[in-house]
């Protein structure tokens, strides 16, 4: 299928045929077809990030739009600055033979006036993050009452970044006879429920599986302690040579801090998080989209909208506490039918979080030991000889060095001076990785012997066992335990163990260092309105399910020593 068979104009074939595309990509043959028809339907495509959905939409809007009507007519709504940049340049470029349509991004960080100048010359296409738009509308600007389509993409992105509020205070000025288009990387039931408030009988197109990773992108996974996994991370990136990638942390503090770690170790990487000013935060992007920068070390937040085709390495230093946002950061490699690899450093309490993942992307990780000192020598060795292999030389320019080179190194022979060669770029990794310990974490490490009356759960070096009196019955989930243990202890990067849901009660793991501050923090707690008893269980080596007979007595005991105090007081009274 081709462009001008689904309805493309000749002006806009010739532009996007300049950059490259010949024909249609799926969800561009499955989207324009019901775009550029005047009375369409509401969408929702469902596609991963890189799959062309910007000119699935794009190149219908800019050729329904009537340059005429000097008004806005079409808007697009995105969840960060960079996106709304590289959308409105997109649309730009599609539009190139066709200059009488006006496109224009709106955002915050950049300045206002600037862009209500823009406005104010007439504009018909905006890109837009929620919140400068919201507050152009307020200032009267941007008048949206006669837009004819909205499109609301990367819309779980929106939701989870907070800006459902200021989504929905903008589908309120707009016309109800609009056109809403959505699309999505995963489907989760704030994006569902957004979905069915806004929209009329939408069409569902689904390129490939919801919610499932690319097809090209490989995922590996690596198990150590997590005492060890800024060794493991750097042993990861010296068995790769060639890797250019993202660096996922959960934090911003934990995304400095590596950071700063790989750059005194001699990495080429930088960082990317909500405390960078806008300046550099442009100024680390620039760097590492031309690759001066290999490895960018950043939170989630801070990524969305960041856009590099040639990422080769996607790293999960930790999994994110919403598990559907590993599907966003494997996304970004493996694009334009090159191929990528996922990797996710982690300990042995988190199994249970590959195999909620698994379920979603319907792939299986492969567990890779982590490189020994020997493998990742071997490995840059290679590397090194291949670079040296393949590197051009000019003649003509280090011909009349050649004498005095000749001179300078005649006392070697072959051998040696090869040898010497390769050791000027190979000795560090030799020197680092001399008597380089295994990290890996023994399988039996992950394997406890079940004994009659027990729960066969060890409490993990590092962590402390906590009793909880909320189980099944009081439908407990992982991620409840894992939300009431940042909110109430007020740390977000917490490392959390093991969770053991019982019928009636629950046993999890946390860092041994933040046992007093969880403790206090659960202190006069409820959960669904039942009040929460929490204990460090008893036994460093084993709980037994005695450890809830043995608490659930002690409460009965002390509600025996209240009922006869009580009796006394009524008595004197």
């Amino acid at each position: 299928m081709t462009f001008e068979e689904i309805g493309i104009e000749n002006k806009y074939i010739r532009a996007i045929e300049e950059l490259g595309f010949k024909n249609p990509m799926p969800i561009q043959e499955k989207v324009i077809p019901h775009l550029i028809q005047e009375d369409c339907d509401d969408i929702i495509g469902l596609a991963q990030t890189g799959t062309g959905k910007t000119a699935a939409y794009g190149l219908p809007l800019i050729q329904k739009t009537n340059p005429a009507a000097k008004y806005v007519q079409h808007l697009i709504l995105c969840p960060t600055r960079e996106l709304c940049i590289q959308i409105s340049d997109d649309l730009v470029t599609y539009a190139k033979y066709n200059s009488d349509v006006k496109i224009t991004a709106v955002f915050g960080g950049a300045s206002i006036e600037r862009q209500i100048s823009i406005i104010k010359r007439g504009v018909h296409i905006i890109s837009a993050t929620p919140g400068r738009l919201l507050d152009l509308i307020k200032r009267r600007v941007v008048k949206i009452s006669k837009i004819k389509s909205v499109v609301l993409d990367e819309a779980d992105e929106m939701l989870s970044m907070g800006f459902r509020d200021d989504l929905e205070a903008i589908l309120k000025e707009t016309p109800k006879d609009k056109n809403t288009l959505l699309f999505s990387a995963t489907m989760p039931n704030a994006v569902r429920k957004m979905a069915n408030r806004f929209m009329k009988n939408p069409v569902e197109i689904t390129i490939g599986k919801k919610n499932v990773g690319a097809d090209n992108v490989n995922h590996v996974s690596y198990t150590v302690h997590a005492s060890e996994r800024y060794l493991a991370l750097k042993r990861i990136v010296d068995y790769y040579p060639e890797i250019y990638g993202i660096i996922f942390c959960r934090t911003r503090r934990e995304t400095q801090q590596v950071a700063e770690w790989l750059i005194k170790d001699g990495y080429n990487a930088d960082s990317l998080h909500g405390d960078l000013s806008q300046p550099q935060r442009d100024n680390v992007m620039a760097k590492f989209r031309i690759s001066h920068v290999k490895l960018l070390v950043a939170t989630d937040v801070a990524a969305r909208g960041l856009d590099v085709e040639n990422l080769t390495h996607i790293i999960n230093y930790n999994l994110p506490d919403d598990l559907e946002i590993y599907t966003h950061r494997s996304g970004r490699t493996g694009r334009a039918g090159r191929s990528g690899t996922s990797i996710v450093i982690t300990h042995l309490k988190e199994k249970y979080k590959l195999q909620i993942i698994e379920k979603q992307i319907n792939k299986k990780f492969e567990n890779k030991p982590v490189p020994l000192g020997k493998d990742i020598c071997e490995k840059q060795l290679f590397h090194v000889i291949d670079k040296m292999e393949k590197v051009d030389v000019d003649n003509e320019k280090i011909d009349s060095f050649l004498p005095t080179i000749m001179h300078k190194l005649e006392w070697l022979d072959r051998e040696e001076l090869i040898k010497k060669f390769v050791s000027v770029e190979f000795n560090r990794f030799l020197d680092y990785y001399k008597n380089a310990p295994d990290l890996n974490v023994p399988e039996s490490q992950g394997k406890h012997s079940k004994q009659k009356g027990t729960t066969g759960k060890h409490t993990s070096e590092g962590y402390t066992r906590f009793f909880i009196n909320l189980g099944k019955t009081d439908n407990l989930r992982p991620v409840d335990v894992i939300g009431m243990i940042k909110d109430y202890s007020n740390i977000r990067d917490i490392d959390i163990g093991e969770i053991d849901i019982m019928k009636n009660f629950t046993f999890f793991e946390t860092d041994k260092l933040y046992t007093e501050k969880i403790l206090k923090g659960f202190k006069e707690k409820e959960f669904r309105k039942r009040k929460i008893n929490l204990e460090v269980a008893e036994g460093k080596k084993k709980e037994t399910k005695s450890d809830f007979e043995r608490i659930k007595k002690r409460h009965s005991f002390k509600k025996r020593l209240e009922k006869p105090r009580n009796k006394r007081k009524r008595r004197r009274k």
